[in-house]
């Protein structure tokens, strides 16, 4: 079984994570470093994928730096997303092996991943693929995915909506896709979620999904196993429906 190092990175810029995922992933094509798999949350901003339409960026940019939100274009599959507090990212940067270098088996072990932890918490959802790639709880969506492969090492990967303030979704067309909404752990349940919790179970059925011995790795400093991701955040007042 393959080791692959879990890191901690807790509320973290996405331009940042995105330059430490683009390090990590040439340490890694190089043979440099295990496999690595980051979890983190970002704050509020808006990532639009090779394929985005920038009409599904339903608010102008003085509107969407009122809010607080940045806008960052990435090399990720998929359209337009939304990344904030209380929604769990996942970044793995795995080397694929021989027998499962194929880039839709890679999407749906991680929409089985994501399946398995939902199920965790008696939340029953369903993959999807197509335009319509994800996990979904009826005709909403619970997680995107959006990834990268090269040289069959993988970038990019998953956002999974725990507590998310699904507000924000008003500000795009998620994954360029109407007529659909996005859902929420804590909506679905009538209940605050613990983050470590869901960071717990991700990392468990992630590891039994890809056969990876999970091992851990760097840590930003103030960050543990035990600690909630989103344990300085508040959630906003702003009355979305204006928009």
């Amino acid at each position: 079984m393959q080791i692959c190092e879990t890191r901690y990175l807790g509320l973290t810029p996405y331009a940042e994570a995105h330059n430490l995922q683009q390090q990590l992933v040439e340490l890694r094509k190089q043979g440099a470093i295990p496999d690595q798999f980051l979890l983190l949350e970002h704050p509020h901003v808006i990532t639009l994928g090779r394929a985005a339409n920038r009409a599904n960026v339903l608010v102008d940019d003085a509107t969407r730096a009122r809010f607080g939100v940045e806008l960052f274009e990435t090399g990720r599959g998929g359209d337009v997303t939304y990344h904030g507090p209380g929604q769990l990212v996942g970044y793995p940067i795995i080397k694929l092996t021989p027998g499962r270098q194929d880039i839709r088996r890679y999407v749906r072990d991680i929409q089985e991943v994501l399946i398995r932890a939902a199920r965790d918490f008696g939340v029953e959802a369903e993959p999807r693929g197509g335009d319509f790639v994800g996990v979904w709880v009826g005709e909403e969506k619970l997680a995107a995915i959006g990834v990268r492969i090269s040289r069959w090492v993988t970038m990019h990967g998953f956002a999974f909506n725990v507590t998310t303030d699904l507000n924000y979704f008003q500000l795009i067309v998620p994954c360029g896709i109407r007529g659909h909404g996005v859902t929420s752990l804590q909506k679905l349940l009538g209940r605050p979620v613990e983050m470590s919790e869901v960071t717990g179970s991700v990392k468990r059925h992630f590891g039994e999904v890809f056969n990876r011995e999970l091992a851990p790795g760097y840590r930003r400093a103030g960050v543990s196993d035990s600690d909630s991701l989103t344990s300085d955040y508040q959630p906003p007042t702003t009355n979305y429906q204006q928009l």
